[in-house]
This record gives structure tokens, sequence and C-alpha cells, in this order.
């Protein structure tokens, strides 16, 4: 047989804040029930998923979880964060909901990667269908290793604290000998697990440092996509004030 379509069924407390979080990520609700026992189903051009409501489910003790493969991550993460942008003025990088950055994951064959935790604290695992080249002209130094293992831990098993200690005792050994461009990755994602352990001023040293690392036009091109995250992480940590 061919054409078979899978659709996930996740659990959440509300299918209301369910609604709410994936129409901010450019889903359309095309079915609804609240009885005999709440439903929803939420459509994103081929991408469906389905939710019931369970009124005492914890969101954080939820092992609700399923993959996606999509061609291009960076282009369905960059979709989902203008939503996000859109409605709270940032990007959503800690607690539930929260949403990671593509990045290549060691544990998947450098699959590029990131991860869609909903308020019903399901984890949406978006994978890209084809792994990611090694650059050979690139050397991997020590912190660049211990990067790759700090995602697989922090991204993909969301033990964010152990994370960061790993990733900051790395950037502490290697600080003299890492090359411009692994700091700053190493040093931009450093801060994210910072944020998502809810230690603000791990996360402003971590930027400031990243910050003033002097990048020639070239180290900069590499970089884009993450110095777009620092931004996304500056906006979180200093937001506009209201007027």
């Amino acid at each position: 047989m061919a054409n078979e379509i899978t659709v996930p069924l996740l659990p959440c407390r509300s299918i209301g804040e369910i609604v709410e979080f994936y129409t901010m990520l450019g889903f359309t609700r095309t079915y609804y029930q609240t009885r005999p026992n709440p439903y929803v189903s939420l459509k994103r051009e081929d991408l469906q998923l389905d939710f019931f409501g369970i009124p005492d489910f914890k969101a954080e003790d939820s092992y609700g979880t399923c993959l996606v493969i999509v061609d291009d991550t960076q282009e369905l993460f960059e979709a989902f964060a203008a939503g996000m942008r859109e409605v709270h003025g940032k990007l959503l990088v800690s607690g539930i909901p929260r949403m990671t950055r593509p990045r290549k994951r060691k544990n998947a064959d450098n699959h590029s990667g990131f991860t869609v935790i909903d308020p019903g604290g399901n984890w949406i695992r978006i994978m890209a269908a084809k792994s990611v080249p090694e650059r050979k002209e690139t050397a991997s130094g020590r912190l660049s290793t211990t990067l790759n293992q700090a995602v697989v831990m922090g991204d993909s098993h969301g033990k964010h604290i152990r994370a960061a200690q790993i990733l900051g005792a790395a950037l502490e050994r290697d600080k003299d000998t890492a090359t411009a461009v692994e700091l700053v990755k190493a040093l931009a994602y450093h801060a994210e697990l910072a944020i998502r352990a809810d230690d603000t001023t791990a996360a402003n040293d971590a930027l400031t440092r990243a910050r003033a690392l002097p990048l020639s036009e070239a180290e900069r091109g590499e970089l884009a996509t993450t110095l777009a995250g620092i931004e996304d992480l500056e906006a979180v940590l200093h937001p506009a004030q209201q007027p």
C-alpha cells in the first residue's frame, strides 16, 4: 500500500489553549468538540495534529511526542518564530510552551532539528529529511564537540541545567584555544540554556561575551543564524518597555 496518512493524537489539559497556541503557528482548526470528550484537529498544509483534553492533565508530566520530517527545518522554524513574535513580541524559549532553534543533532546522524513544546507538554520534534554534510574545511575543536553533546542533552532530552553546566565548563576550558566562531555558537547556546534554567545573570554574561568577540565579515556570514538567535535571546532578557 502507499499514500498512508498518520495523525498523532496527543494529550492536553485544555483544547482551547492548544487551539490558541497552534493558531499562532499558522495552523487552522478543522474539527472541534467539547462533548462528550474534548477533541480538536489542527492542520497546517500537510501537517496535521490532533489533541484530546484531560481536565486534570499536567503538562510538565507529559510524555506526548511525535516526529515530523520536513525538507527545510529553518524555513518552518522561521514561520513559527514569526507567529510567536507577532503575538508575544519575542520567541518563547523557556518554560511551557517553548521552542528550540534548528541545530545539527549528533544523535540523529547530523540531521538538523528543532522542537516545539506545546501547552500540553507535548514535544513536536521537527527533523530534516536529509543530514547536514560536514564541512571538510572546518575543523571541529574540543568546544564544538562539547557543544554537540550539550545540544543532545539540552534539546533532545530536555536536561538544560546539566547541559549548561557541561558547556559552561568547556567554555572556560577552551576560551583561549577555540575559534571565534566556535565561541559565539557555544556562548549563544549557553545563554539559551541559562534562560531555560531561569539564570538570567549567566545568560546575560554569555551574550555579553559573545557580543564582545571580534568577527570578520566571513565569520559574521557563517554565524548569521546564530547572531539572529542572539537577538532573539536579548529580546527575551530585555523586552522593550511598554509606553
